[in-house]
């Protein structure tokens, strides 16, 4: 604000501010810099690097360090220590004594008058302006602080008088760059300049101070006439003070830029027909518009703004005319195509083994892989040589498709991020990639493909989970999947892992030592793992399991014969799938029984129901915002259709009726992939209606004052419910016995309670039960 009243002080100057202003505000947190090419990433890399190496100290340590050096030397230095202290008479004598050095610096490379204006100190500042007005343009010179002058430090500060008293001064307000280390785009920097003053208005906690500087400085701007209207100047990463306020989630300022934006066509009683401007917003001609950034970013904040008019309205379009129809035409495409490639592999060439093939009893195959001439004569391999075209062209696209994605967007965020379906994309990529492989293998005769096959038809089936977001009784599960596979189970089988490669190693070399046994040109290897065993016996349990089975026939326990088979039976019993594999028809010292009760106990009791515990505390902490990381996902898909129905269950089940992101997610990709000619542009161009060259949306807005008490009302009753749900979760929990809450509490009519009140609050809001539309805000979309 500080800026403002000054610029408005010194009109002649007022271009010249804020073109400055839109370089100095740098008080800012900004995500991670711009996406850098191939050549530009390695020389930063060699240049942080280079750093590092010459300093031999980290960032924060050598701030740190400079920073001390820093106050030292304003206690040292007389000058700097009159300007710290704000005592107008100290400076006054010394710059009279011929001794003074008024160019002298510190460790930052800052001159007295930096340091007066870093501590607001007025008095001293105007003291040395007028005593030594050399300084007023003097940078600082360090490193870190390179090109910094006192009116940046005044500007940054928001001191109105020293900036005021710099400018009147002939403080340059243009030429001055600041470009030191600390302000330029690096990892975990916070502040540097590309932000114009509205960008950071955008960015400050005040919202409505800050929407009121905004309404201002556009004010101004728009009398200055400029040919780029401040409002739609990006900063270094293309974002307008619109779209970043969409990023950060700032509801407030979105939805006042909105506003400011909005054409008001009529207004009849409590409704009101509203044109609004959809540039910046749609994704039609945009690959950074709003609906881009909402899905992207990290700020759950950002999903609110799904919810903000025009921006709810155009999803549930983009959905309702277009998504839905092309998303579940691309199910039914996929299951043809999974379908067509699942026939091929059941059918795949094939032919009786020969005589002799086969070198061990234990092998039972009776038919092989058919070489490449054999595989292609008959009339029905000709019908699977289609299937197969199909299948390997299928993949082809399907990559042709991934690629681009994955360098548009970034393989770490394309694969990291629910909303975009990452773990989806890896399968699916995968899945593509192997059938291209299992062609190579046909085309170079292999033997082995159908290893290759088989985990093609696992990956290829598991992506038909991908679709299910799309459906409002599947898509939100599909998000509870994730988050248990990716979180908890991962941990499970990690402890998992370790329990069973301790177990499964002891029991695999019990079995080897026993077939080494057996073999007496082997004995002086068995001295050596005997003397091995009795070392390890001191240390460890398993190796007593160890001892004892080496004195039994390998064929005995055929659970523990190899090492694969061991591990896998040893599993096979974690899970409780087969009993405990222990012949009893052998001796067997006791020492056995304790060392599998010991595995039982740590795989069945501990790892099981810690698997058990994490999983449900994950179901309480996704149930919260399940449905809205779903709506993300499809693209507010039908939020108008669903909105009934998720604030009946918002009250029963603790979910959000505020879940966009996959949704939204699922309708930007088709958006992308499909012709132009296939997904029309939505709403109306203004330069056929007399208007500006943009698009518009028509929204009838209702504001009817005593039905929004009414919601307010019912919104009261529905939080003291939720409170009284929270409470009895809590005294549950804190006694040690999980309570199960049914349904609905109290029988048959508590039940029937409950539907009379539904019944109520639907009457209440002028709603049928089963009527389709918002619950929340009664806007009628209106497509021309």
């Amino acid at each position: 604000m500080s800026v403002i009243i000054v610029c408005c002080g010194v009109p002649t100057q007022m271009n010249s501010v804020v073109k400055e202003v839109q370089l100095l505000e740098h008080q800012v947190s900004m995500s991670p810099s711009l996406a850098r090419s191939a050549p530009s990433e390695l020389n930063h890399w060699w240049s942080q690097l280079r750093f590092r190496l010459q300093n031999k100290k980290g960032w924060n340590e050598m701030l740190d360090e400079t920073f001390l050096l820093y106050t030292k030397h304003i206690n040292d230095i007389p000058l700097f220590y009159a300007a710290k202290k704000n005592s107008v008479g100290c400076i006054k004598k010394l710059l009279s004594c011929a001794s003074t050095n008024i160019f002298e610096r510190g460790s930052l490379g800052e001159t007295a008058l930096h340091v007066a204006v870093m501590n607001d100190n007025l008095e001293a500042a105007v003291a040395l302006m007028d005593g030594a007005p050399e300084l007023i343009n003097e940078p600082m010179t360090s490193d870190l602080f390179q090109g910094v002058t006192p009116l940046h430090i005044a500007v940054v500060n928001q001191n109105i008088n020293l900036v005021h008293h710099l400018i009147s001064r002939g403080g340059d307000v243009a030429t001055p760059r600041v470009t030191g280390l600390y302000f330029r785009k690096r990892i975990g920097g916070l502040i540097y300049y590309g932000n114009t003053v509205l960008h950071v208005l955008v960015l400050q906690p005040n919202k409505t101070i800050a929407c009121q500087a905004i309404d201002l400085i556009m004010a101004r701007d728009a009398e200055l006439d400029q040919s780029v209207p401040l409002d739609m100047v990006p900063n270094y990463r293309g974002l307008t003070p619109f779209k970043l306020a969409a990023k950060e989630g700032n509801i407030v300022a979105f939805q006042h830029l909105v506003n400011k934006r909005r054409l008001v066509q009529w207004s009849l009683g409590p409704l009101t027909s509203n044109l609004y401007d959809l540039t910046e917003i749609d994704s039609w001609a945009d690959n950074m518009s709003v609906l881009e950034l909402i899905v992207g970013s990290h700020q759950r904040e950002a999903r609110g703004i799904l919810e903000v008019t025009p921006v709810r309205q155009l999803v549930s379009l983009k959905w309702n005319l277009y998504g839905k129809h092309y998303f579940r035409l691309l199910l039914l495409l996929y299951l043809l195509y999974i379908g067509t490639f699942t026939l091929c592999c059941a059918y795949r060439p094939l032919k009786d083994a020969p005589e002799n093939y086969t070198k061990s009893d234990m092998d039972k195959t009776i038919r092989v892989q058919k070489s490449l001439n054999e595989s292609y004569v008959t009339h029905e391999d000709n019908l699977r040589l289609a299937g197969e075209i199909i299948s390997v062209l299928g993949a082809l696209v399907i990559l042709l498709l991934e690629i681009p994605d994955i360098l548009r967007v970034g393989a770490k965020r394309y694969f990291g991020q629910t909303a975009l379906g990452g773990p989806f994309h890896v399968i699916l990529i995968s899945y593509a990639c192997l059938v291209v492989l299992l062609c190579v293998f046909r085309a170079c005769e292999v033997q082995g493909e159908a290893v290759v096959m088989a985990v093609c038809l696992v990956l290829g089936w598991c992506n038909v989970m991908f679709f299910a977001r799309g459906f409002e009784m599947l898509g939100p599960y599909v998000i509870m999947i994730q988050k248990i596979i990716f979180g908890d189970l991962t941990k499970f089988m990690w402890l998992s892992f370790i329990v069973l490669i301790g177990f499964s190693t002891c029991e695999y070399i019990l079995g080897d030592m026993c077939k080494q046994i057996c073999n007496p040109r082997k004995a002086c290897k068995i001295r050596r793992y005997r003397l091995l065993t009795s070392c390890l016996s001191k240390y460890s349990s398993h190796s007593a399991l160890w001892m004892v089975y080496m004195t039994q026939e390998p064929e005995s326990v055929p659970a523990y014969r190899s090492f694969p088979i061991t591990l896998f039976s040893q599993f096979e019993l974690s899970v409780g799938l087969i009993d405990l594999p222990v012949d009893h028809t052998i001796a067997t010292p006791p020492i056995v029984h304790v060392l599998h009760c010991a595995f039982s106990v740590v795989s069945y009791i501990l790892l099981l129901n810690l698997l058990i515990a994490m999983m449900s505390d994950t179901h309480w902490r996704v149930a919260q915002e399940r449905d809205e990381l779903w709506r993300t996902q499809v693209t507010h898909a039908d939020m108008d259709i669903y909105k009934t129905h998720i604030n009946a269950q918002e009250h029963h089940h603790g979910y959000s009726y505020n879940d966009v992101v996959q949704v939204v997610a699922t309708t930007l990709m088709l958006e992308r992939r499909l012709p132009r000619c296939l997904w029309p542009r939505l709403g109306v161009c203004g330069l056929n209606y007399g208007l500006r060259e943009r698009w518009y949306l028509r929204v009838e807005d209702r504001n009817d004052p005593m039905l929004q008490k009414m919601r307010r009302y019912i919104k009261a009753f529905s939080k003291d419910d939720e409170k009284e749900e929270k409470t009895d979760t809590m005294k549950g929990s804190m006694s040690g016995t999980p309570k199960l809450r049914p349904k609905n509490r109290g029988g048959f009519n508590n039940r029937k309670s409950l539907t009379g009140w539904q019944m109520i609050r639907h009457s209440a809001l002028g709603l049928e039960m089963g009527q389709d539309f918002e619950l929340e805000e009664d806007q009628d979309i209106k497509y021309v």
